[in-house]
This record gives structure tokens, C-alpha cells and sequence, in this order.
């Protein structure tokens, strides 16, 4: 029976923290394609996780000379896939192994689901938080069994933080405040902006940190921004009451971007590539050290929640769920994501034909 494909091909993914990979092999699985992650003469490499000699998973064996060798019988194979040598072997007649298209930048490693000869590196993200030293970067990585758009859809209606995360960042303000849903070609938005409260626990500590006064009222904004092809960026703050909010003055808030890279592995799991960008004590690592410890505790809580969603939903497809104004960010990302690996199917179809 044929299914309907649930993520897009032909998009840079993160495949690895750029840390991940050092002098062993990283098996990863991703739109549900098994790879190895290697360092090889060229930079950063990935071909498939399947020796051709036997079948065993690369990822067991080892990197030498630049050369990824299989650790079941020694096979050894070069960046593109290519049987190098093998102990007492004739081995450089054997076919290729599959290579996939790969691309480090800002600290991770990218990707390409489909096939290499179209990956194209001008569609990588921007992130201008990367390379600026007024900005800091904190993050982990979390493996979650949930469909990913679980995880979009988590993102793009931050209405649940009232409630799976009540002694962080959950205030009842949110669930007050009404939001604005707005498309722009490609990217979706969400924006949610509070005025005149008092800051949650997550936040007094950010103001703590910069010297401001967390007992004062605030002006808090959320906006989250959908990215092809499954990304999530989240502007986030808080601002001394009466000084513009959003837009105030660097010396009266505390700002952020919540970074969200979402990894398909299988059609009910995922990779979360989660961090913050701040532009605030951008050089205090001891800041940086708590709001990673701090958001990690955050994001788990999600983790609970979205793994015990797909339970639900796997063993009820046939439930069909409400529909509301909150799930307006998610609704019209799902839209974006549908229409693009439509478009994919639409392409290989004719070229089938052709």
C-alpha cells in the first residue's frame, strides 16, 4: 500500500550539532533515510548506513586516513561512497554506496533529504545570531517519538505554556491575550503581545541578570515564525512597562530568539535541535550555563506531553480533532508543508513520465 509522504525532500535539514561528529561516525536516521555522519578528507561527509559487502551498519566502525571503514570486515570507503580497499581484497570495482549532499554552518550540520545533485546551499537558513558577537547561543538536542508537525504545532500556539509550563514560563496572560496569525509567502507567523504584567520565574531571572527590577510590570512579546522546512524561530521578551515593548530600547528589556530545528527521523519521530539566542550579557557564560538548564527542563515537559499525543493519535487514526483560533499558526504551517511535498510528488511524477 502506498502512503502518503509526510515531509519534504528537497530542504536542508539539521542532521547533527557540529560537536557530534568528531573523530568516530554518527548514525543518524532522518525522513526515514539511514546515514552515517563521518569526517572525511573533504570536511563533513554522509553516505547511507549500510556497508556493501555485507550489510552491516557503518556507523559501528571507524574514520582512518579520512576513509570511513567498516567496522564488521574492514571495507574501507571514501567520501562519495566509493570501496577504497579491504584487507586481502579486490574491492575498487564495487559499486558506490548512496552519498548524500552535507553542509556545516553556524555550528550544525545541514542535511539534503533529497538528491544530491539538486541540493542547493543558497537556501540554507540565515542566522544572523550566529555570527555576531552581540549575540549568545545555548541549545541541546532531544530525540522525540512524535510525528515532527506534533512539534510545529507545539511551536506555533504558545497558549499551552499556562499550563504544561505553569512554574517557568506559563502565565495566565497568554491565554487572555488575543493572538494575530499573518502568511508571507513561505513563512508563517504568529504574534502575541501582553501588556502591563508582572514577569514569570524564566524571565525575572533574564532581568535579574541584566540588573533590571523583575518586580516592576512589563510589556512581553511572542512572535513565532515558521520556516520551510520544518523550523521554528521565536522572538521573545520582556520590556520595562511604558518603553515600547518589542521595539524598546536595549537598556529596558531582556530579548531572545527560541531556536527550533525540527528533524523528521521516522514518520512518528524526531530530532529537536533546541537553544536560545539572546541579546542580552551576550559574553556571560554563567547566564548562558542557566538558560540552557533552564530551557532544557522546559522542552522535556513538551517531550512528555507530544510522545503521549502520538500514543493517542496512533492508536485512534480515524479521531478527528477540533479545530481552533489558537491553532491558526500550525493550521497554515501544515498548509505550506502539504502544498511543497505535493509539488515534489507532482515533479517526480512527470519526470517518471517523461
Amino acid at each position: 500500500m502506498t502512503t502518503t509522504p509526510t515531509f519534504i525532500r528537497n530542504a536542508w535539514y539539521v542532521a547533527a550539532r557540529s560537536e557530534e561528529v568528531g573523530d568516530k561516525p554518527l548514525g543518524r536516521t532522518i525522513c526515514n533515510e539511514k546515514i552515517v555522519l563521518f569526517r572525511g578528507k573533504d570536511g563533513i561527509a554522509a553516505v547511507e548506513d549500510f556497508c556493501p559487502h555485507r550489510g552491516a551498519p557503518l556507523s559501528l566502525g571507524f574514520v582512518r586516513d579520512g576513509n570511513l571503514v567498516c567496522g564488521y570486515h574492514g571495507l574501507e570507503l571514501d567520501c562519495k561512497g566509493k570501496p577504497q580497499a579491504m584487507p586481502m581484497q579486490r574491492v575498487q570495482s564495487f559499486p558506490c554506496i548512496r552519498p548524500y549532499a552535507v553542509v556545516e554552518k553556524y555550528g550544525f550540520i545541514w542535511f539534503w533529504a533529497g538528491d544530491k545533485e539538486s541540493a542547493d546551499e543558497s537556501l540554507l537558513p540565515y542566522l544572523e545570531w550566529a555570527e555576531s558577537d552581540e549575540w549568545a547561543y545555548g541549545g541541546g538536542l532531544y530525540h522525540i517519538k512524535a510525528d515532527y508537525r506534533l512539534m510545529i504545532d507545539n511551536l506555533m500556539d504558545l497558549t499551552h505554556e499556562t499550563y504544561v509550563h505553569a512554574s517557568s514560563i506559563g502565565q495566565k496572560e497568554i491565554d487572555e491575550t488575543p493572538l494575530k496569525t499573518t502568511v508571507k509567502g513561505d513563512v508563517v507567523t504568529l504574534e502575541r503581545n501582553m501588556e502591563n504584567i508582572y514577569a514569570p520565574p524564566f524571565w525575572q531571572s533574564c532581568m535579574r541578570s541584566k540588573g533590571l527590577d523583575e518586580t516592576q510590570l512589563v510589556d512581553r512579546w511572542q512572535r513565532c515564525h515558521f520556516h520551510l522546512p520544518s523550523n521554528v524561530h521565536i522572538e521573545v521578551g520582556v520590556a520595562e512597562a511604558g518603553h515600547g515593548g518589542y521595539r524598546a530600547p536595549e537598556e529596558h528589556k531582556v530579548s531572545s530568539i527560541v531556536v527550533d530545528f525540527i528533524t523528521p527521523e521516522t514518520d512518528t519521530s524526531h530530532w529537536y535541535f533546541w537553544g536560545m539566542a539572546r541579546h542580552f550579557n551576550a559574553q556571560d557564560e554563567e547566564t548562558t550555563r542557566q538558560i540552557r538548564e533552564g530551557q532544557g527542563k522546559i522542552f522535556s515537559e513538551d517531550l512528555e506531553m507530544l510522545e503521549k499525543q502520538q500514543q493517542n493519535l496512533s492508536e485512534q487514526p480515524e479521531r478527528r480533532l477540533l479545530m481552533l483560533n489558537i491553532d491558526s499558526g500550525g493550521v497554515q504551517a501544515r498548509k505550506i508543508i502539504d502544498k511543497k511535498i505535493q509539488a515534489e510528488q507532482a515533479a517526480q511524477t512527470t519526470g517518471a513520465e517523461s
